[in-house]
């Protein structure tokens, strides 16, 4: 066969949408930021913690929380 290569991505166009506002992937997508925000958070440096007003206690126990322990105003 002399089929051409299709383009990345051109057999599932789909994946390439944004979700539109509301649905069930935005959440999702929402969820995984503030689950990586999280852990960002508790790695950074003292100095970091510090420039943001926040002490290395209050940093851990914000990345301990459960990725569905999201701001109320998400839900709403």
């Amino acid at each position: 066969m002399n089929a051409r290569p299709r383009a990345h991505g051109a057999a599932l166009p789909h994946l390439h949408r944004r979700p539109r506002r509301g649905s069930i992937l935005t959440m999702i997508f929402a969820l995984e930021d503030l689950w990586r925000s999280r852990r960002a958070l508790n790695r950074l440096d003292s100095t970091a913690l510090e420039d943001l007003g926040l002490s290395r206690d209050a940093a851990a126990a914000e990345a301990k929380r459960p990725v569905w322990d999201a701001p109320q105003r998400w839900f709403q």
